[in-house]
Parts: structure tokens; sequence; C-alpha cells
């Protein structure tokens, strides 16, 4: 497990829908195509874009232009597009964004007639101030924020002095926005999520070779997941995963206390169901966590209401190193590590 999670760690980054993700993807194919010839393999392609940022920087101008011009449907449009973004919604812009390769890695062993899904991102997101060590614990709080002006925002636009402050705050928002599509990097990722992968994989091995009895088990390595969990919305419509399939996922799971995710939603909140999260509460060494500090890979499979559940850990609420420079290998406790896959093999075994 160790030596895979290096390998991942070994690329300077892995940016959604980047030259190195597809790199990437393609190690992690020749790697899982030698564990043995009971493996099926398939790569998932898909379009996706290379960042958040562009959508963003549209919904800002549009926020900002409809309240500085008073125009209230162009605001209204804005704020669907503030809410769609963060909730995973159709949004009619979304082809012009979503316009370079991105892949999935999906591998099965096992048979039987119910479905077990091991998924964990393998991408990496390019940084920005908000994500700072000294200022990600306002994290939240900054998002909170804007939901509110943005969601006010079509009403302040028939206000004359309302409409400008908001107008300008959000051109402000698209300028930060546009600084960080050409100033940022990459995370290198070794936490977020080349530790998620790493147990995932360590624990799909072990089921190949000793095999969940009546389950088969897919192994969902996704890409674009900093950018709108675009591998995970591509796979949950794919028709891969059947409505009565349970799906772990596996992010950030490199230092701090473990956690496993009763739900998830920047905005709307999907509450998980089913039997792994039932399982978990009976499990020591983990505690339960209602998300909403971000996304996960599993928000379209709630959204579908398919039985899901995240491990994650955290330290004083946030990922350790989260989307920052500093997420690199000397910032991940490995022994955090294997304690997890532990707690994922207790869960997984329990299904038995």
């Amino acid at each position: 497990m160790r030596k895979l999670w290096e390998a991942i760690c070994a690329l300077p980054h892995r940016g959604s829908a980047t030259a190195l993700e597809a790199q990437m993807a393609q190690q992690l194919k020749d790697y899982l195509a030698r564990l043995g010839a009971d493996i099926s393999l398939e790569v998932q392609t898909f379009q996706a874009p290379r960042s958040y940022g562009p959508e963003l920087i549209l919904i800002s101008l549009l926020l900002a232009v409809g309240s500085l011009g008073g125009l209230w449907w162009l605001a209204l449009l804005g704020t669907y597009g503030f809410w769609a973004h963060f909730s995973g919604w159709w949004v009619p812009w979304r082809r012009f964004f979503d316009r370079y390769p991105s892949q999935n890695v999906l591998a099965q062993t096992g048979q039987g007639h119910k479905t077990l899904v091991l998924m964990a991102h393998f991408d990496t997101a390019k940084s920005f101030f908000l994500y700072h060590p000294k200022q990600v614990r306002f994290f939240r709080r900054n998002f909170l924020i804007n939901a509110v002006l943005a969601t006010a925002l079509p009403f302040g636009a028939l206000v004359p002095v309302v409409s400008q402050l908001l107008g300008l705050y959000f051109l402000v928002q698209a300028a930060l926005l546009t600084l960080r599509e050409f100033r940022e990097p990459y995370v290198n990722g070794a936490n977020d999520n080349a530790t998620g992968v790493a147990v995932a994989v360590a624990l799909f091995k072990e089921l190949t070779k000793d095999p969940l009895p009546d389950y088969r088990v897919i192994l969902a390595l996704t890409g674009s997941e900093e950018v709108g969990a675009k591998g995970a919305e591509h796979l949950a419509r794919s028709g891969r995963v059947p409505p009565d399939a349970l799906v772990l996922n596996i992010d950030n799971v490199g230092k701090g206390e473990l956690f496993y995710a009763t739900g998830e939603g920047m905005l709307v909140y999907h509450a998980y169901l089913g039997v792994l999260l039932e399982q978990a509460r009976t499990i020591p060494g983990a505690q339960p966590l209602a998300y909403r500090l971000a996304f996960f890979d599993t928000r379209p499979f709630a959204a579908r209401n398919i039985p899901c559940l995240t491990l994650i850990r955290l330290e004083n609420g946030t990922p350790p190193h989260w989307h920052w420079p500093s997420d690199r290998p000397d910032g991940v406790d490995w022994g955090a590590v294997e304690e997890t896959l532990n707690y994922a093999r207790t869960l997984v075994r329990q299904l038995a």
C-alpha cells in the first residue's frame, strides 16, 4: 500500500483533466492489471474542466452585471448558477467548460447479486488563498456569506444602493478567481487523495484474494472530483452502479481524527442511508459527521438515494493541508492511513 502511495505522490500533481491526471490513470490501470486474470478492467472517459474557476467567474459576472445594471433576471440566472454549481444541478453553459478529457479507472472482482463499490478520487486541486492554513478554518463561514448574498442579490438588484454594493462585491470575487487561474498551482495531493486511493486499492486487493460472499466488488478510482465530482457523476449516469449498490468512498485519510460522514451538502444536504452507515455506528474508531464543508464523490449517488458512506480524517474541522502546497508526503501520518484501512476492512467484512 505504501509503495503505491509513494508512486502516486511521485508526480508533481494530478490536476483534474490534465495530462498528468491521464498519466496517473494509466499507471493505476497498469498496476491493477498485474493483480490477476480474475479482475476485469475498464476506463471510462468523459469531459471535464481543469478548474472550477472559469464557471465561478461566469457566475460572479452574472451576479455583478445583473446587480450593477439593475437587471434582476440576469442576477437571478447568476443565483441559480451559484446553487447549481455547489449542488450538482444542470446548467445550460456546462458544455462550454467541460472541454478536456478525463477518466475513471474501474476494476471488478468477485461474484454475486450484491454490489460493493470502493471509491476514491485520484485527481488534485488548484490552490487558493482561502485554503491558507490560517484562513481555511473560516472557509465554511465565507462560503455561507457568498451563498446568502448570491441568493438575496436578485432582490437587492431592485434597490439602487444595495445593487451597487453587491455588484462590486461579486466583481471583486470574479477578479480574485481570475488571478487564481493564472497564479495558483495544482497541489501534490499526498493526503488529498493519494491516501484514499492507496486504502481503496489495498482493500480491493484483499477482496480479490479473500472474496466477500455474494458480492461483486467494483473499485472506482475517479478523475475530476476536485472540479465538481465529474468522474463520480459520469459513473453514476453510466449504469455501472446499480441502485441497490453500497458505495464506500475514502477521501483525505492521511492525518487527523477519523470520521464517517452521515450525509453531505454545501447547500442542499443529502443524508446517507444504508447498511454501511448502520454498521459504521457500531464499530469503534470513528466518529459521525454531517459534512457541510465541501462535497465528496458520493454526492451524485446520495442524490439518487444509493446507499453511501465516506471515511475522512479532519483536524480542527478541516482536512489537513487541504488544497494547499503543503499537501505533500511529509505531511502524511502513515499510521493514520493504516488505521483507516483496518477500519474499512472491519466495516466491509461485516457485510458477510
